[in-house]
């Protein structure tokens, strides 16, 4: 694997009509968007699976057919699994998932299971029982928001050990730019805030693909003063040989493009990666 794949970057979804001009040229049907998106970033995270469960197969193997081999999807287990059912009985749920994902099971990388906020440490034998049989060849990372499992004590020891012997990624939330400043007098940062949880940052690599949800503000200079950090911990995962997943938010994702430019240029600086492929909007403006 070469330098360059040892790290993915991309945004929480690829369809989204407000990039339309930068990411996006500005006229044009959204049948081009995932093409243009995977010609500039290296990953998806996928959010859509959460609140529609799993896409049509014929969907599945247009995207496929869509990006490169190296590109990777990130979806999200599906909210039926997670929060309604709380990982309880879902193994023909989970099946089906995997089965509706199979055109692409080359171009997966860690799925999400995202926890509900009051999933705590007497559930954990559910996410064990996922997490024995999960399939060996996909990833998995796990978002946990209980606050029991922030505390350093029995919770969170539980958990952490779950994760490493079963090699299953605990996906870091990174809130802190959000929450750095009130919201008063900004509808977009007031929306994010309230539904975003205000979870402690613990870094922490549990598996071998470290997966980074960066959820930035509005201030270009308060995601950077938060966003820094992380150069030197991505280069240290990168050299010992691990595989991290960066994906970039901001409180109404407008600028989430944008941002994600700029902090993968820093890791090219600093890491010696490839620049970036051209935003497809922004190229097409300029040849008038």
């Amino acid at each position: 694997m070469t330098r360059l794949s040892r790290l993915y970057l991309g945004l929480p979804m690829w369809a989204n009509p407000e990039w339309c001009g930068s990411l996006y040229p500005p006229y044009g049907g959204q049948e081009g968007w995932l093409a243009d998106y995977a010609r500039v970033f290296s990953a998806v995270e996928g959010n859509t699976t959460f609140y529609s469960g799993a896409p049509r197969s014929e969907t599945v193997a247009g995207w496929s057919r869509q990006v490169p081999a190296n590109f990777r999807f990130c979806f999200k287990l599906p909210a039926t699994l997670t929060h309604e059912q709380r990982l309880q009985g879902i193994e023909s749920g989970f099946d089906a998932f995997l089965e509706a994902l199979a055109p692409l099971h080359d171009r997966l990388g860690p799925l999400l299971v995202q926890l509900p906020r009051n999933f705590g440490y007497s559930e954990l034998p559910r996410l064990e029982a996922l997490l024995a049989r999960w399939p060996p060849g996909i990833g998995c990372a796990v978002e946990v928001r209980h606050p029991e499992f922030f505390h350093k004590g029995v919770a969170e020891v539980a958990l952490n050990r779950l994760l490493i012997t079963h090699r299953a990624n605990r996906a870091m939330l990174d809130v802190r730019a959000l929450f750095s400043t009130p919201a008063e007098g900004s509808p977009d940062l007031v929306r994010a805030q309230n539904e975003k949880p205000r979870c402690p940052l613990h870094v922490l690599s549990t598996g071998e693909q470290p997966l980074i949800r960066f959820i930035g503000h509005l201030d270009e200079s308060v995601n950077w003063h938060y966003f820094q950090p992380w150069i030197n911990q991505v280069r240290l995962w990168i050299n010992q040989g691990k595989t991290p997943f960066l994906f970039v938010h901001t409180a109404n994702n407008r600028q989430a493009p944008q941002l994600a430019r700029k902090l993968y240029q820093a890791f090219a600086d600093d890491i010696g990666l490839l620049p970036m492929g051209d935003f497809a909007g922004e190229r097409q403006t300029s040849l008038f």
